[in-house]
């Protein structure tokens, strides 16, 4: 093990100059200690993970755990800490009871066929705001016009949220991701949240529509088999992993792509095989999952030649990973550093891996495709409206992307 003294702190802070990239601290952590001591917020000190082929063992193997209640559990923060104990889902949990039943409560809404069917209304959606873009004032706030709309508008439509609601929703999951939150912050977002989500779902009972909810609150609340509290964990989960990340990703891409224009080129006039192949490389280049995939060690185990013992902590860094040489430069003439939307890049881990990956993965695809296959044609002039040193980017939150991200055209 390490010498505790020379743990390096995580999260490592990226270099202004390449908001692009991961931390160049982490970058050499991956090159000289793949698997190594790191020391977080409370003094613990987690293994971090950095090489793509052993991030994929640690969530392949059997015995690891996702249970935010195991006391090896390396936390964000003490404020993620607090909002994960009081609505605990699925996602952070083990087992057939915990974790595998819920998720297939819900998976039949977010499979590939389902999603693909819902391609035609995400369209009119970017459609729709690009044409009130047009129609408006320039510079524009793309976060604010476009990039926070399209997701919000589609899970707030797949659970049955009122979109008059999701303004006060958008504003109370802040607290779920700015790390500056404290405890008190989180609790009390997360508090406000259920409450409406609980009060939501009670009233599907009687007033079903044609949306998750209602399915939920008819095969589950009304029979007695999951309580009103247990669903609205279930929605507040989908609810704030179904727009969070997608806007960032689409924000974040933007700007990427407004940067390299040769890739963005081959985005505008590619066919819908390549916009495809593209969402994959951005989702890979960009990793807005910033700070690590948390898991604990349930048995000692080996991984790239490190022993982990049974209660230790692990994180693993997608973003690292997904910048791994090893694994994305041999189907390209790019370096894995550089955007290459033509790289093989599917077996990225921006939606992690193994029995935890993202449920909601299907849908970002669709919608990532639709807004980087449409955005780019609707405008083909589209530029950043500031230096890309003048855009405030979201070093402050544990979900990577801009705070606002102004363009013309």
């Amino acid at each position: 093990m390490a010498d505790s003294t020379a743990a390096p702190s995580f999260p490592m802070e990226r270099a202004a100059r390449c908001p692009f990239d991961p931390p160049p601290a982490l970058r050499e952590r991956q090159r000289t200690e793949p698997i190594g001591r790191v020391r977080i917020w409370d003094g613990s000190e987690p293994w971090l993970v950095t090489r793509h082929e052993d991030i994929r063992a640690v969530l392949s193997h059997p015995a690891i755990s996702s249970d935010t209640d195991n006391p090896g559990y390396p936390h964000q923060s003490a404020a993620i800490q607090a909002r994960r104990k009081r609505a605990k889902s699925f996602f952070t949990s083990d087992g057939s009871v915990e974790h595998d039943e819920p998720r297939r409560v819900l998976a039949r809404d977010f499979t590939a066929k389902r999603t693909q069917a819902l391609k035609g209304h995400i369209q009119e959606v970017v459609d729709r705001l690009i044409d009130d873009m047009l129609a408006g004032p320039k510079p524009v706030d793309l976060v604010e016009a476009f990039a926070l709309p399209v997701p919000s508008l589609m899970i707030c439509e797949l659970l049955g949220v009122p979109y008059a609601e999701q303004e006060s929703f958008h504003g109370l999951t802040k607290a779920f991701v700015d790390r500056a939150s404290t405890p008190e912050d989180t609790l009390a977002a997360a508090d406000t949240m259920l409450a409406l989500l609980g009060d939501l779902i009670e009233k599907k009972v009687t007033e079903p529509a044609d949306d998750l909810l209602s399915r939920l609150a008819q095969e589950q609340l009304k029979p007695g088999v999951r309580t009103r509290d247990e669903l609205a964990k279930m929605a507040l989960l989908l609810l704030t992993a179904g727009h969070e990340t997608s806007a960032n990703m689409i924000a974040l891409g933007t700007a990427a792509l407004l940067t390299h224009p040769e890739q963005l080129a081959k985005v505008r006039d590619g066919d819908a095989a390549l916009v495809a192949g593209a969402v994959e490389e951005l989702l890979r280049y960009l990793t807005v999952v910033h700070s690590g995939l948390r898991r604990v060690a349930g048995e000692d185990m080996e991984i790239g030649g490190q022993l982990i013992r049974k209660g230790e902590g692990i994180i693993l860094s997608a973003d690292a990973g997904n910048r791994d040489p090893d694994a994305f430069e041999t189907a390209s003439t790019l370096p894995a550093d550089e955007l290459d939307v033509t790289r093989p890049a599917r077996h990225h881990l921006a939606f992690s891996f193994g029995v935890h990956q993202c449920l909601g993965q299907q849908l970002a695809r669709v919608e990532l495709q639709v807004v980087f296959g449409t955005l780019f044609r609707r405008i083909p002039t589209l530029a950043l409206a500031q230096p890309l040193d003048e855009v405030p980017f979201k070093h402050d939150m544990s979900i990577y992307g801009a705070h606002s991200l102004l363009v013309t055209w």
